[in-house]
């Protein structure tokens, strides 16, 4: 939707220091692409030094992967692409002003990202009652068990990462959701649904890398 479809609404929208309200969107949405480089190197050093250990201690990593719930794991990854597909349909119900779908699509999006978090937290209780944390409640009985819990060490920190992640990712549209119920997406003006899809997508991806190197057996081997 061109910016002269409803001139006077989206003036109210646009900052002083921009010319128009596309020139605005491209800023902040070239802004937030920024910040997500920055989120893929951070995470992508850590990734690279999951495989270096990972080539060294093959047969620990295979058996800390076996240990994965690999339903759980499963589920969830399936609950994190149906919210990229609803979070791209509430960024399109934005660009062509559907302001009701907004909000659906936005709540749906939501719904499933906070049962992505319960899912995960429910296996990192399983976890502790099995003694696979790391450090003093640590107990492992099979054999190399240091290079075992490194395996997990990985596992609890880049997962919580993510879940952190997460949690800032449903508090932003929890955000956005309140702003679509008063009304603020309408004549054409839909910038900070379209930045919070990019977060959203970014999130959902890293997921699907951290389920392939920790609940795939096949690769430790």
């Amino acid at each position: 939707m061109s910016d002269s479809a409803h001139p006077g609404i989206l003036a109210h929208f646009v900052h002083e220091q921009f010319a128009t309200e596309r020139q605005q969107r491209e800023t902040r949405t070239f802004g937030m692409w920024i910040f997500l480089i920055t989120e893929v190197m951070f995470f992508g050093a850590l990734f690279t030094t999951f495989t270096v250990y990972r080539m060294y201690y093959h047969v620990a990593f295979a058996a800390g992967s076996a240990d994965m719930e690999i339903v759980l794991g499963s589920i969830n990854t399936a609950v994190l692409i149906t919210s990229s597909m609803t979070m791209a349909m509430a960024v399109y119900s934005a660009e062509i002003g559907k302001e009701r779908l907004i909000s659906l699509f936005l709540i749906l999006t939501i719904i499933l990202g906070c049962v992505f978090l319960g899912i995960k937290f429910t296996e990192y209780y399983r976890h502790y009652l099995d003694h696979e944390m790391p450090g003093a409640w640590w107990n492992y009985a099979g054999p190399n068990g240091p290079k075992v819990e490194m395996f997990f060490v990985f596992y609890f920190f880049m997962t919580g990462l993510h879940a952190i992640h997460m949690i800032i990712g449903v508090v932003l549209l929890l955000f956005i959701l309140g702003r679509a119920l008063a009304g603020s997406f309408r004549g054409g003006y839909y910038t900070p649904v379209a930045i919070a899809g990019l977060y959203w997508s970014f999130v959902d991806i890293i997921w699907v890398f951290l389920f392939a190197i920790f609940y795939l057996q096949g690769l430790h081997k």
